[in-house]
């Protein structure tokens, strides 16, 4: 029998088909603009033309995947910076929480004793 897939696989494939998609658009975009830039430009050749439009799409994309990757670096970066801070306020809350259970605990005895 076939199991289901997992949730996360799901959301993998999910993330993996939005940032097709994105990028398809972003492809598609550069390309527009890159005709709407070359469009006035009338004493282009068709070869020239299709030049400067392809070098356009180029460095649209290059600069458009430069900006990605340093968004994604900078949302590791939080994200690691983020964990830490959860995982320190997580020990502290732990070790306030031992605290007062020890003096609960210590002042209960001392009330029992006495």
């Amino acid at each position: 029998m076939i199991g289901l897939p997992r949730q996360g696989a799901d959301d993998a494939l999910a993330n993996e088909v939005e940032g097709y998609l994105l990028w398809q658009a972003r492809i598609a975009e550069a390309e527009q603009r890159a005709r709407e830039f070359t469009g006035p430009l009338e004493w282009l050749t068709t070869a020239q033309r299709e030049e400067i439009e392809r070098r356009y799409v180029a460095d649209s994309l290059a600069r458009a995947r430069a900006d990605l990757e340093r968004i994604a670096a900078r949302c590791m970066s939080l994200r690691a910076e983020y964990e830490h801070r959860y995982d320190e306020l997580r020990r502290r809350c732990l070790a306030l929480t031992l605290a007062v259970c020890t003096g609960c605990t210590a002042l209960a005895t001392l009330l029992l004793l006495l």
